[in-house]
């Protein structure tokens, strides 16, 4: 009886959040906008490219306002939105338009995880539409200009005691009206034309990292010598701090190299198996920063195999080659427009969808259209 009254309310719960947020207009939707769940919207971690262990996803329903550019923060809000869909987007629950004249806030409120103690928090963007400014407890924090670009700041020391920290973002887009790339986005869209996109429209996260950490990665590839480069971007590191790489094909750890920081770890492969489309083979890695003879910081990547060059035919034709030989590319231009969520899918397995149809459909490319 309690595991079913736990359920209920589990239910309940889950009901009412959904309540407050719908859809909005009446235009065509994908059969993927009635998977979209206003609790957990786009859940999947954001960035496999550079992947740790712990991480909190912010996404979810954030309240909103829009007012008259220039003005102080609002002390009161107009409803809620559903990040990480723009505003202009049915799948936001709001579908108002912003214009130059105006600004968009955010607020929201989150909680740093009890394990999280003594490490540095990170917050992240996938993207925001336009100029942005980022504000914790009241304090201004930093800003970013532009639309299409992953952007995060190192919020530790702005992080008050207490459970409830406040998150608001500030986003002034003027679409047609102003002077930054904005791909199709128009004010009266026609024909060919999008609307505006606004504001945050990627997802939203943050993460626990020591001072001293792996900030990026370069990999390159070069399949003339069997070799894969890879490269960490260290933060805070000191004299004889090491970079360890391993290489793993199908799980398997196949190779490892070690290099001090700064320095790019250059691994041979034995026969390494070639990425194409249709053979889309992945390397997975891990990556570790060594300090003292601890590991204090570990993230997880991939890397494929190849390389694109070009090359005269002995007809004199310029080719595209793929791994030193011709290819032609014969694909579509991917719009990646959405009906419900504008430049945002509503779902991971919708975005995968349109992935597998065009490789269906006998495509071995896909151009993607005007963002990242």
């Amino acid at each position: 009886m309690k595991r079913k009254s736990i359920l209920f309310l589990a239910l309940f719960s889950m009901l009412a959040v959904n309540a407050q947020w719908k859809p909005q207009g009446d235009k065509i939707k994908t059969k993927w906008a009635e998977q979209v769940d206003s609790k957990k919207p786009l859940p999947e971690y954001p960035r496999p490219i550079m992947e740790r262990g712990q991480w909190k996803n912010l996404n979810g329903l954030w309240n909103y306002k829009i007012q008259e550019f220039g003005k102080a923060a609002p002390s009161k809000y107009d409803g809620q939105i559903l990040v990480p869909f723009a505003v202009e987007s049915s799948l936001s629950g709001v579908m108002k338009e912003v214009g130059s004249k105006n600004e968009l806030w955010y607020e929201t409120n989150f909680s740093i995880e009890s394990g999280w103690n003594g490490k540095n928090i990170l917050l992240h963007f996938g993207a925001v539409d336009w100029k942005t400014e980022i504000f914790i407890n009241d304090i201004k924090v930093g800003s970013h200009t532009g639309g299409y670009t992953p952007f995060s700041f190192d919020i530790t020391p702005f992080i008050k005691k207490g459970n409830t920290q406040k998150l608001v973002v500030k986003v002034w887009d003027p679409s047609n009206d102003g002077p930054q790339p904005r791909g199709k986005q128009v004010k009266n869209p026609e024909g060919i034309w999008y609307t505006p996109v606004t504001g945050i429209w990627q997802t939203v996260w943050i993460e626990p990292v020591n001072a001293k950490n792996i900030a990026g990665l370069r990999t390159t590839p070069n399949i003339d010598q069997n070799t894969i480069s890879i490269k960490a971007d260290v933060k805070g590191a000191d004299s004889g701090d090491l970079v360890e790489v391993a290489v793993l094909e199908n799980g398997n750890e196949i190779a490892k190299e070690k290099a001090v920081a700064g320095e790019s770890a250059d691994i041979v492969l034995n026969a390494p198996k070639l990425w194409s489309p249709e053979s889309p083979f992945l390397y997975q890695t891990k990556i570790r920063l060594i300090s003292k003879n601890k590991v204090v910081d570990e993230v997880k990547s991939y890397f494929a195999m190849r390389k694109i060059s070009s090359k005269r035919d002995e007809n004199g034709v310029m080719r595209m080659q793929l791994n030193n030989k011709d290819y032609f590319q014969f694909g579509p231009l991917d719009q990646g427009w959405w009906p419900e969520g504008l430049y945002t899918a509503p779902t991971d397995e919708a975005l995968k969808y349109d992935i597998v149809k065009t490789k269906e459909l006998g495509f071995n490319m896909i151009r993607k259209h005007v963002k990242v």
